[in-house]
């Protein structure tokens, strides 16, 4: 089955596709020579979904594996718009960096858009198994968080799994399957906070509160502190936060500093006049080269 999404002009699917590490996380998986973004989608209907995410000719294609209700056609339509960003307005960060000669590639190549998971706690489960970790740890958290308690598509890729299904497992899950050391109790704890309603992770998306707030209230989640918090809030549209972690800091370092460790004070002050887009502006000018000027990805 075939699905469209028309896109704006200032799109672009690759900038997109790549534009952090959740492209390598399942249920997402891309192809970099294809230029395909693979995702399961649970849809409400008996089984999960499969769709392959390329892009055509002024809109998003996407590819199902099998046919689809009018109901489950829709929900993928709104999951894809979600995870690609589409509706989101970047007319106001794209006339900021106009001017600006080391950033107007920025609007010039449609980058700025973060991918993103469906869902608000699929994104926080995994911004947790980032924290003070190696990617390759943080790929085995989410693959055996996956591959345990997805629920299966008709072509063997699993689902994120549900707060429900988390909650269900005891800790020892986590700490003995998962191998999310220290992280475990923070896993189940948040599942079954979710789960049973005490917290509301998805209002986050339309949350009226000023950032701080926002952010002090993700960070009451145990194993959020402030590099999570922040590139979480970019991940809900909200960019007044530099998230600087220990990759960020060399990367600034070697494009700004000659190689020199520079102090997060200097850092800040290099993005200070982005005022509250300063921390997509940090995320744009250190991937900049992550894609080349044939459109080929570098990692």
């Amino acid at each position: 089955m075939q699905l469209t999404i028309p896109f704006p002009p200032t799109f672009s699917f690759r900038r997109t596709a790549i534009s952090h590490g959740w492209c390598e996380l399942p249920p997402f998986d891309l192809d970099r020579q294809a230029w395909t973004l693979t995702r399961v989608l649970d849809t409400g209907d008996a089984r999960p979904v499969t769709v392959q995410i390329n892009e055509g000719e002024q809109a998003i294609n996407i590819t199902t594996r099998r046919k689809l209700s009018k109901r489950a056609a829709e929900r993928v339509l709104r999951d894809v718009r979600h995870m690609l960003r589409l509706d989101d307005d970047m007319s106001e960060f794209y006339q900021l960096i106009a001017g600006d000669a080391s950033f107007a590639w920025i609007a010039r190549h449609g980058a700025g858009r973060m991918l993103r998971a469906p869902s608000v706690f699929e994104d926080l489960v995994k911004m947790m198994c980032t924290t003070n970790c190696a990617w390759s740890l943080t790929e085995k958290m989410v693959g055996g968080l996956v591959a345990a308690l997805g629920r299966e598509s008709t072509d063997g890729r699993r689902t994120f799994p549900t707060p429900e299904a988390m909650a269900a497992m005891p800790e020892s899950f986590y700490r003995d399957t998962v191998r999310a050391g220290y992280r475990a109790a923070y896993l189940k704890e948040l599942a079954e906070r979710v789960a049973g309603g005490e917290i509301d992770v998805e209002s986050w998306l339309a949350s009226e509160l000023p950032t701080d707030k926002l952010k002090r209230e993700m960070k009451r989640v145990k194993g959020i502190g402030d590099y999570a918090a922040e590139n979480l809030l970019r991940l809900v549209g909200r960019y007044d936060g530099l998230g600087l972690d220990s990759w960020v800091r060399p990367q600034f370092a070697r494009k700004h500093n000659r190689g020199r460790a520079a102090s997060d004070e200097k850092i800040r002050r290099h993005y200070a006049r982005f005022g509250a887009w300063c921390g997509l502006a940090l995320w744009c000018d250190l991937t900049e080269d992550w894609i080349n000027e044939a459109g080929e990805a570098k990692w």
